[in-house]
């Protein structure tokens, strides 16, 4: 007896343990916006507390999480109580699982029933609900615990794509929608380039970003974010005249609510799981992140009858995707130096397959993000693709630790220069090479993304010619000290340019000086000529001279100018001068671009050595100024185009150049303000986006007959 008791002892405690790490998950997830292990460890540790409790049923606490919905509320919002409970989802993992769902489903429904089955994606985002008044959003609430969440409203109200004011007419004067909340995948990449571009940390992944910026306390930082919903169900039906949830969606579409576009009905099951595995292949490519596929009974009828427990309604089912993570060995961490002196630490990996991808690097952001992490050198790693795009560390594997493990410590001076390092301001996380003018590694890149396709377009001058000509390593003076001279480059002053080469001969390794853009003499050919890439570099160079404005602004590495701010900036203004010359109030008002790019346009100028680049560049004959060619018609005036995918008549850049000059604004971003999608040949997010808010959308034929006639 005495040994049963200790044995049911530690049993209790191992309990106790696995509640209180699901708990303190559960809160980092839903509370804090901040998870602490990947849902699929999640989803694990979950399933082995259901499975605790199902063998030790005396042990379960009224407050487990297995009884529990969300999470509890955050004092930093008011509380307000759902018009009925807002409940979680019960997960399944196989489709033997899932059959076995359908089979209960099936037995409990009347005799006779035809079902049918609605799928829809899964969105991995925060759940709100959103109730109207007489056709107005009155008030908008996160989940929560389901039955109490928080008031969001304010929040809410930034978001585009939610009307606060339903058009159409038939709806009830009073309803409640649920919804989910989140970040499509395209913008939330661009969203972490400019958290990491202002100093700040990245996101860990859309949901997380999703969440965090919807339970800001100022809602102006809420608006910021490009934050976006797709309806899901309705938590009180009203007067809605509908019999099943499919008829809602219609509805609720004709009303300006936003429903996702990937949502299908099937008679029998055989399809539903034909749909699950035809998303599975298309993940990568939809508006959003999903992590499974919801299958719902589809008429409100049968959901009645069917009912829900505590927790989870019984008539739908979340089938959950496996993970897309693997482990790998941390063999170093290492640091490189950006354009903007940003010196970031990278994971050094065994090589591993991951999503389609062989990956032995990811990027680890900053210090802060390594120490957050708490990885160490020689640890094993989970790994995945964030967003399924862009490798991440997740964590590490703290039970396969051995003790030989090292930490990380972030240096003090520049790898290339050996300049201080230093954060950029108080506060910030980041720290940068304080040497900009003449850090090798900075003006490598800088020159290299001068030459990209985003900027002047010079196919010659990649990373490793870049390199060549400012960093060529073994001691040996660099062509280029700076910018300033690139376009001053002849093939003659190409001759002497050396780069130290590495050759393995047997067990050991050779290094030697050799030219870059000459060949090496030999007995047979001891006359050194130019290689076909530096003629193709200096042609090449002589080509990007008469590039438009806006390619040379990229090209200067002007903060936060990138191509959209460029084109804008071009347009307005017309030459480089008038941009010099421009003060803040003036630069704000060019739309796309703000207080914050025109700080830093005129911070830029105020540089000696940046204003010699772009004198230099304009003696050695660069464009600085677009001509306007007035007899172009401005059919477009007014008018906000997207375009996405590709085109027979058109590249993507010349397609943005048609509109701009036409007097239209070429968005990269579809909200309701955009007038129309010119979608081509392999359109993916966008397009989906359009027609999930109802965006007119234009073939190229159209887009053409629009930009000559100012009509379709």
């Amino acid at each position: 007896m005495f040994g049963d008791d200790v044995a049911m002892d530690t049993v209790r405690s191992e309990y106790e343990h696995i509640v209180g790490v699901v708990e303190a998950a559960r809160r980092a997830y839903y509370v804090d916006d901040a998870p602490v292990m990947s849902d699929a460890d999640y989803d694990a540790l979950y399933r082995r507390l259901e499975e605790f409790e199902a063998a030790y049923p005396t042990l379960i606490r009224d407050d487990s999480p297995t009884r529990q919905v969300g999470g509890e509320v955050s004092s930093a919002f008011a509380a307000v109580k759902h018009a009925s409970q807002m409940y979680s989802l019960e997960d399944v993992f196989s489709f033997d699982e899932l059959k076995d769902w359908v089979r209960r489903v099936e037995a409990s429904l009347p005799d006779g029933t035809s079902n049918v089955w609605l799928a829809e994606v899964k969105i991995d985002g925060l759940a709100v609900s959103l109730t109207y008044r007489d056709g107005v959003l009155v008030r908008a609430a996160t989940r929560g615990d389901g039955v109490t969440g928080e008031d969001v409203t304010h929040n809410v109200r930034t978001i585009a794509s939610i009307p606060q004011r339903l058009s159409g007419d038939g709806h009830p004067a009073f309803f409640e929608v649920r919804g989910e909340v989140f970040i499509a995948s395209d913008d939330f990449v661009k969203l972490n380039e400019s958290m990491v571009a202002s100093g700040k940390n990245p996101f860990a992944n859309p949901r997380n970003a999703a969440a965090g910026s919807l339970r800001q306390k100022d809602a102006s930082v809420t608006a910021t974010r490009p934050l976006s919903m797709f309806v899901h169900g309705v938590g009180n039906l009203g007067d809605l005249g509908v019999e099943t949830q499919s008829e809602a969606y219609r509805l609720f579409a004709s009303w300006g609510l936003p429903v996702s576009p990937y949502t299908r009905t099937f008679s029998g099951f055989d399809d539903v799981i034909a749909y699950i595995e035809e998303m599975r292949e298309r993940r990568h490519d939809l508006l959003h992140e999903i992590d499974g596929i919801v299958v719902k009974v589809d008429s409100y009828a049968a959901q009645r009858s069917l009912g829900h427990t505590s927790r989870v309604p019984r008539w739908a089912v979340a089938y959950k995707y496996p993970p897309e993570e693997v482990h790998t060995k941390l063999l170093d961490i290492r640091v490189d130096v950006g354009r903007t002196g940003r010196v970031t630490p990278y994971a050094v990996m065994e090589p591993v397959f991951v999503s389609g991808s062989t990956i032995e690097r990811a990027t680890l952001h900053n210090q802060d993000v390594v120490k957050a992490k708490g990885v160490l050198i020689g640890d094993t790693v989970v790994l995945r693709k964030a967003g399924d795009v862009i490798p991440e560390v997740v964590a590490p594997v703290v039970a396969l630790r051995d003790g030989s493990e090292r930490p990380f410590v972030m240096p003090s001076t520049c790898p290339s220069c050996g300049s201080a390092l230093a954060p950029a301001k108080a506060g910030d996380a980041d720290l940068r090479c304080t040497n900009p003018r003449s850090c090798p590694a900075q003006l490598t890149e800088r020159l290299c993304y001068a030459a990209s396709r985003s900027a002047l377009d010079i196919d010659a001058l990649g990373y490793e010619a870049a390199k060549a000509l400012t960093n060529p390593g073994g001691g040996v003076k660099p062509l280029l000290d700076s910018e300033a001279n690139l376009f001053n480059l002849t093939v003659n002053d190409l001759r002497d340019v050396m780069v130290l080469r590495e050759r393995r001969v047997g067990e050991s390794t050779t290094a030697s000086l050799e030219p870059y853009f000459f060949t090496k003499p030999t007995r047979s050919n001891p006359v050194s000529v130019p290689t076909k890439s530096a003629l193709n570099l200096i042609v090449e160079l002589g080509k990007a001279k008469e590039q438009p404005l806006w390619r040379v602004l990229v090209a200067l590495s002007i903060r936060y100018v990138g191509p959209t701010a460029a084109r804008a900036l071009a347009a307005e203004f017309g030459s480089m001068d008038a941009i010099r010359e421009a003060g803040k109030e003036r630069l704000s008002t060019v739309d796309g671009v703000g207080a914050t790019i025109a700080d830093s346009i005129i911070s830029w100028f105020e540089v000696d050595w940046h204003r010699e680049i772009v004198d230099a560049w304009a003696d050695a004959g660069v464009r600085m100024a677009d001509e306007r060619d007035e007899s172009i018609p401005q059919t477009l005036e007014g008018l906000t185009i997207v375009a996405t995918g590709s085109f027979e008549g058109f590249t993507r850049d010349s397609i943005k150049e048609a509109i701009i000059s036409r007097g239209g604004k070429a968005s990269s971003s579809v909200s309701k303000r955009t007038n129309y999608v010119v979608a081509g040949a392999n359109a993916g997010s966008k397009l989906a986006k359009a027609e999930a808010l109802g965006v007119p959308v234009l073939s190229e034929e159209q887009f053409v007959s629009l930009m000559h006639e100012g009509a379709i």
